[in-house]
Formats: C-alpha cells, sequence, structure tokens
C-alpha cells in the first residue's frame, strides 16, 4: 500500500511544506546508497559530496577545511568573510588544533554568526545563556584560539540590532578584496541557517527570494523545532524557543565557498538527516528547499555515510 499517497490531500499537506513534492523526494530518497557521489547536472563543477565513516574523522575533516581556508586568505593577503554556524560544534576543536599547530592568526577573519534563538519579535537570549549560539562560538572557537583569536570588533552576532547591518559590512569588505566562505549545516526541514522552507511562499518570484538578506523573529518549522529539541535540548521541547534571528539567501548563495556539514546519526542505527541529505543533492533548485541551492556553489560537504541509507523501514 502507498501509504503516502493515501494521506495525500489531507492531514499530509498540514505537516509538509507546501511546495514540497512527495513524489520527487520518494525518488531521491530511493537511490542506491554507492550512488551518492554521483555528480548531477545541476551542480557546480567544483561542489564535491565528502564521505565521512565516523564522526572523528567527520570533525577532523570539517575542521580541517575551516582552517584551510584561514590559512589560505591570510597567505594570498585577503580579508575573510566567514559565515558560521554553531554546529557540528566538533568542527571548531580541530579548526582551533590547525591553526594553532600552523601559527596562523585570524586577525584578518571577520567571523558572521548565521542565527540566533529569539522571541517573536527578534530579542535573543542572554549571551552568557548556555543555549546561545553566541555563548557557544566563544566557548568553542574564539576563547580557544587565545592570541591568535578574530578580534573582537570582526566577531558579529544576529542580534536584532546588528542583524540587518551584515549585508552592508560583508558588501563593504568585498568591495576591498575579501573573500566569503560559508560554513553549514543542513536542517530537517532542509533550511540553511534557519531559513525556512514555508518561507518561500511570501516571495512572488526566486529572484525576490534570493534576493533576501535577513529575518529578525523567524517563525520555525516544526520539524526544525523537533530536530533541536532532540539534538541539543535532550527532547525537551518545552525549553526550545520556536523562534530565531537567520540571514537569508541574499548571504547564504554570494558565498565564494562552502564548508557544509551533516552528521545527523544516532547510536542504534536511528538517524534523523538522510531524506534532507539527499534531497540536497538530488532535487534540484527550488526555494521550497533551500538546501537543494547548496550544490550549486563550489565547495565541499561533508558528510557521514551512513546517512545515504537505505532509507527504509527499521525492523530491528
Amino acid at each position: 500500500m502507498d501509504m503516502v499517497s493515501t494521506l495525500k490531500g489531507s492531514y499530509f499537506e498540514t505537516v509538509f511544506p507546501r511546495g514540497w513534492d512527495i513524489a520527487r523526494i520518494r525518488d531521491c530518497c530511493a537511490n542506491d546508497p554507492a550512488s551518492v557521489l554521483d555528480a548531477q547536472p545541476f551542480w557546480h563543477k567544483d561542489f564535491t559530496p565528502v564521505s565521512c565513516d565516523n564522526l572523528e574523522a567527520f570533525g577532523v575533516y570539517m575542521g580541517h577545511e575551516i582552517a584551510a581556508q584561514i590559512k589560505a586568505a591570510k597567505e594570498n593577503g585577503r580579508e575573510l568573510i566567514i559565515i558560521l554556524p554553531v554546529g557540528p560544534l566538533g568542527m571548531y576543536k580541530w579548526a582551533v588544533f590547525f591553526l594553532k599547530e600552523w601559527n596562523i592568526d585570524c586577525k584578518h577573519v571577520h567571523g558572521f554568526n548565521m542565527d540566533e534563538w529569539s522571541d517573536e519579535e527578534g530579542n535573543t537570549v542572554s549571551a552568557s545563556d548556555p543555549a546561545a549560539f553566541q555563548n557557544a562560538m566563544l566557548t568553542a572557537f574564539y576563547n580557544p584560539l587565545g592570541q591568535l583569536t578574530v578580534p573582537e570588533t570582526q566577531r558579529h552576532f544576529a542580534t536584532k540590532e546588528e542583524l540587518p547591518r551584515y549585508k552592508e559590512q560583508i558588501d563593504a569588505l568585498k568591495a576591498k578584496g575579501a573573500v566569503q566562505v560559508l560554513v553549514f549545516g543542513i536542517g530537517r526541514a532542509c533550511h540553511i541557517a534557519f531559513w525556512e522552507p514555508h518561507f518561500a511562499g511570501e516571495y512572488a518570484t526566486e529572484a525576490e527570494w534570493k534576493a533576501a538578506t535577513h529575518r529578525i523573529g523567524a517563525r520555525l518549522h516544526p520539524f526544525t523545532i523537533e530536530q533541536n529539541a532532540l539534538t541539543s535540548f535532550r527532547s525537551n521541547l518545552a525549553l526550545l524557543p520556536c523562534y530565531a534571528n537567520t540571514i537569508g539567501p541574499g548571504i547564504i548563495f554570494t558565498s565564494d565557498y562552502i564548508i557544509g556539514g551533516a552528521d545527523g546519526v544516532f547510536s542504534r542505527s536511528m538517524q534523523w538527516q538522510g531524506m534532507s541529505l539527499w534531497m540536497t543533492l538530488r532535487y534540484g533548485p527550488t526555494i521550497w528547499i533551500t538546501s537543494s541551492y547548496i550544490p550549486t556553489l563550489p565547495g565541499k560537504l561533508f558528510f557521514m555515510r551512513e546517512l545515504a541509507g537505505p532509507l527504509c523501514a527499521d525492523t530491528n
């Protein structure tokens, strides 16, 4: 029995984003896991997915890639705009390790955090709150770098006061020759930062959607809320904000290079990110799936091999 089609037109359409073609998603997820690295016609020629066998290797690879971009910009005499997420956090430990090993300082780096929890009006949690992304960045990256760290005046966080100024600051740096690198994870609903699928319904054209630079107090999708409850709040939905400040496509997709990560695996063969990975790699660009544009940019997407599947019913 085709359980998906029996739901279509009723409860199904109230749960999934309006612009998702479930038959197409099912086809994406039905691909042979061995084909996950196969290039597609819509991929950028310099986009490369990289399979990882374990979480430690995943963290090393991502951390090395971040550090290598910082090092390359330094050696080329260029300022570096780096758009930063708070996860996967393991990558920062290794980025710090390599930068210290190479003795590369970050005086040329301008860090822009891509998002932050907020209320409906964009008021963010306290920077000292254990759940705050600003707190996580200081703890995982900026503070451990010690004397090599990014200058405080070049660290930018997604408050409702500062986020609207990101674009003008980034443009000013690019006008002086800065390069922009995007570091990201992929959400359960295929968001990048917290740019959610239902936002697409508010834009008349793809061009308008791509021009949007940010949102204050963005309403999060239920998939995102559940994902973060599991990954960051030990399943406690009651602790989770339902809004966030976030950058948009007008910043995300103007990057010169991308470094992505998909590590959504749990123990006992449970995982939450397999469908998101396949949608990113196979669906093709659509404003209803933010991560579907990721393969159109040069860079690397590191992922846990287990996420490739097969994505089927678990009989264990």
